[in-house]
Formats: structure tokens, C-alpha cells, sequence
């Protein structure tokens, strides 16, 4: 039942709302002076949905009242009613975020539109709050698991740098070691955590695309913009955007995205009205962009704007130690996930997750512990579902190829880097499998987001 606080001096009055909202289903508090009502509001911590309340009362002003559950964090909504009206209370109101300011005597049927329009914004605010109050418990700073000391390192610095009003952060790291997490951390545990997180891939839009997303659009833009868009900039107004894969944005975007965060102001494709709007900027990208600025390919000028502080997360594979950890966390969110009831890891299957490099790092390690959760049979973690290249590759005896053509010969002089030999590799067994990645995987006993992550690593996409 939804509790009701009316703060009304007048005792005929007062009941005779009680009696009226009671009939509609309300629980109802009905307090005469603003003592009793604060003490029920900041005191008892009771949580009304709606505070009907009366504008001047014996002990003082309603608005003080108001300004005071605001400070401590009040989502109730507000209607005020007054024998007198003046305009710079009903100001003050609005300021406070009252939703109403009514003059006695009020019908009860206009009353009831109010009330009921109180109620749905109530709902949607408490809505807004749990949300945001689940997500800080879930991306709190010990979301960041392990206890490697790389670990701690990173945990350590997120704790400092959350607590300081940063307009921007650079987060940097391999692909799968966190970024999209640590980006999250920040804006949850920050002073930005009350507004939205909005979040956009810039490798995943192409860069017509791209711009009217950031920077949205107005009717006529472009062919097909019939209508007014709001930007990601624009909507993560008073929050956090999140700028994933920052280092694939096209340089004349970069210029006009340096220019929106400097000024604070945007301008929506096919606008003239400037937009202003306050974000804590964070970006985040698994390439060199020091290497990127040298090539051309990133503006120097953005880099130090986004970089007034950076974040460089750690691969798994430096931090091996945690490996045990990542695995009995996964474990239970899959088996809660899918109701299994996995409990035990044997040692040699833990032995093959801590040898292996993980190239795809944590998020590979979860995908490999989610499929073998979900395809288990037992309270056993199953080897056979793993998909993951042994520690040693077994030396297979050139008897056992019969087709020259499935050899591969590369010089051991010091002609050609190891690296370039793993590219050559690669490349050569997708040539001879027609660029299938699942039969090319198989062909080199590795998984298929493995050798994704070294297609695009050696940028070995068919053309």
C-alpha cells in the first residue's frame, strides 16, 4: 500500500483529505505542524510516495521542509497547497522540484489529477533510484576481482580516482581485460553516478552514422532524418559517456568531438541552436594511441584532453594468480544463471586454464567457464568442453602428413621474427580453408576466438 504524508494545520481540513484519499485505497499520515513531519521524514526514514503538503504552517514554511528531505536524498514528489499564493514560493517550489503549487480552496476531482500525476512521476523516480542503487552494489570497486597484486593495483587507483571530479579518463588495456567495467566503476561510484551511462562502440558505426548518433540531428539532416534526434552527448547530460574503441574514430569527428568536450556545447547535425551539456568523458581503447598519434591516425590535442588521467589495465596472462579466483566466481554465476551445480575444478583442468595465454583475456575466461558450466553433467568442471589449446603442442611425426601441401616452411636463421611467423601461419591456413575461422581453428588446434583475436591483430580479414 502506498503511504500518503499530508502536513495540514487545519484539523477539519486535514481530516476530511485523510478520510478522502484512505477511501482511494491510501495508507494516509496526516501530521499538523512541520516538526512532526520532519521528524517522520528525516527521522523515522519512512518513504512517502507523495507528501501533500500546506505552504505556511504553524512552526514554519513547507519549502524549508522540502529543501531539507532533498538534501538527504527524497524521491517523494510534492504538491503544495496555499491560502495565499505568492509568486516567489511557487518559484522557490519549482526550484526544490515540487510538482504542483495549489491555492485553497481546491477541488478534490482537480486534486485527484494532481495526486495521480504525482504518483506515476514517483514510481518512475523510485524506479530510476533502485536502478541506480543496485547498479553502484554491482559495480562497486571490488568488482575488479583478484588478488594479484596487478589487481590491487588497479582497484587502488579506481578507489582515488572516483572520488575526484575528473572531466575525463583514458582507459586502456588488451581487448577483454575490463575497460567496459572500470568505465562503469567510475561512473557508479562517482559524483556522476545519479545520471545516465551511456555508452557507444565507435568501431561498431560508420562515421556518418557515428556523428549523428554522438551529436543527433534534426528533420532534414540527411536523406531519411525526418525527424528531431537526441544524441548520445545529449542524452548522457548530467552523467557519463563512454567512448569504447575511441582509437577507430575518424579524424575529422575527433576535431569536432575535442571541440564538444572543451566547450561543453554541441550541435546537432542540420541544427543552428547550440546544446549545452555537462559528461564526464571516458574512452577507452586496446591500441597504442601515442603510436597512433605518430602515424597521423590520432589528433595529439584530443589524446591529452581525454587523458587528464589513464588507466592501463592489465592481460590475465600477467596475472596468473587470479585465474583460480575469475574461475570459482564464473562458476557460481553460471550455475545460479542455469541452475547447475558445479563444485569441483579438478587439477588438471585448472592446470590447463592457468597455462594458457588468453589473448581474449577475463571475457574469454568467462565464455569458456559459462559453455562449460552450461554443457556440464556434474558437480565436476568438464575438460572436454574447454576448446582451448593445450599448454604443449604435441610434435606431430612428418609420416602423419601425407599432402606437402598442408606444410609450412619458415626459416630459423633469425630472418623472420616469431611474430611475423605466427602471421605467416595464420594467414596461410586461411588461405587454404577459404577463410572459414572454424575450420581454420580446428586445422591449427586453437579456439575461434582466438584466432579472431590474431586475425584482427594482424589484420588478416578477407578483403
Amino acid at each position: 500500500m502506498d503511504t500518503l504524508l499530508i502536513i495540514e494545520d487545519e484539523p477539519l481540513f486535514g481530516n476530511e483529505l485523510k478520510r478522502h484519499f484512505e477511501r482511494q485505497g491510501w495508507h494516509v499520515m496526516l501530521v499538523r505542524n512541520l516538526r512532526d513531519g520532519e521528524h517522520l521524514l528525516l527521522r523515522s526514514r519512512i518513504a512517502p510516495l507523495v507528501v501533500l503538503s500546506d505552504m505556511s504552517l504553524p512552526d514554519g514554511n513547507g519549502l524549508d521542509l522540502l529543501a531539507k528531505a532533498r538534501s538527504t536524498g527524497d524521491t517523494s514528489e510534492w504538491v503544495f497547497l496555499t491560502g495565499y499564493g505568492e509568486a516567489g514560493d511557487a518559484e522557490r517550489a519549482r526550484k526544490l522540484g515540487a510538482i504542483e503549487f495549489l491555492q485553497k480552496p481546491t477541488e478534490f476531482d482537480k486534486l485527484d489529477l494532481v495526486i495521480a500525476a504525482a504518483v506515476r512521476s514517483a514510481r518512475a523516480q523510485r524506479r530510476v533510484s533502485d536502478y541506480t542503487s543496485s547498479e553502484k552494489a554491482r559495480y562497486s570497486v571490488e568488482a575488479f576481482m583478484g588478488s594479484s597484486l596487478e589487481a590491487r593495483r588497479v582497484r587502488d587507483i579506481v578507489a582515488r580516482v572516483h572520488a575526484i571530479p575528473l572531466s575525463s579518463v583514458m582507459i586502456g588495456g588488451e581487448t577483454g581485460t575490463g575497460k567496459g567495467l572500470i568505465a562503469r566503476v567510475l561512473h557508479y561510484s562517482g559524483a556522476a553516478s545519479q545520471g545516465p551511462f551511456v555508452e557507444v562502440n565507435c568501431v561498431a558505426l560508420p562515421r556518418d552514422m557515428l556523428e549523428s548518433e554522438l551529436f543527433g540531428h534534426e528533420p532534414g539532416a540527411f536523406t531519411g532524418a525526418k525527424s528531431a534526434h537526441r544524441g548520445l552527448m545529449e542524452q548522457a547530460n548530467g552523467g557519463s559517456l563512454f567512448l569504447d574503441e575511441i582509437s577507430e574514430m575518424d579524424p575529422a569527428l575527433q576535431a569536432k568531438l575535442l571541440t564538444a568536450i572543451e566547450t561543453h556545447r554541441l550541435r546537432r547535425l542540420g541544427g543552428e541552436r547550440e546544446i549545452k551539456v555537462d559528461i564526464q568523458v571516458m574512452a577507452a581503447t586496446n591500441r597504442d594511441l601515442r603510436a597512433a598519434i605518430r602515424e597521423g591516425k590520432f589528433r595529439s590535442d584530443l589524446y591529452h584532453r581525454l587523458a587528464v588521467f589513464e588507466i592501463t589495465l592489465p592481460a590475465l596472462r600477467e596475472r596468473r594468480e587470479d585465474i583460480p579466483g575469475l574461475v570459482v566466481a564464473f562458476i557460481a554465476e553460471f550455475n545460479a544463471k542455469a541452475n547447475k551445480s558445479v563444485r569441483h575444478v579438478p587439477p588438471e583442468v585448472l592446470a590447463r586454464l592457468k597455462a594458457y595465454d588468453w589473448p581474449g583475456n577475463v571475457r574469454e575466461l568467462r565464455n569458456v567457464i559459462e559453455r562449460s558450466v552450461l554443457l556440464s553433467s556434474g558437480e565436476q568442471l568438464p575438460d572436454e568442453w574447454l576448446q582451448i589449446a593445450p599448454a604443449t603442442t604435441p610434435t606431430i611425426a612428418p609420416a602423419a602428413v601425407q599432402d606437402s601441401s598442408q606444410w609450412i616452411h619458415l626459416p630459423l636463421d633469425g630472418s623472420m621474427a616469431l611474430e611475423d611467423m605466427d602471421r605467416h601461419i595464420i594467414q596461410t591456413a586461411l588461405g587454404l580453408h577459404d577463410h572459414n575461422v572454424t575450420a581454420t581453428a580446428r586445422a591449427l588446434g586453437t579456439t575461434r576466438e582466438t584466432l579472431r583475436y590474431r586475425i584482427q591483430k594482424y589484420g588478416l580479414g578477407k578483403e
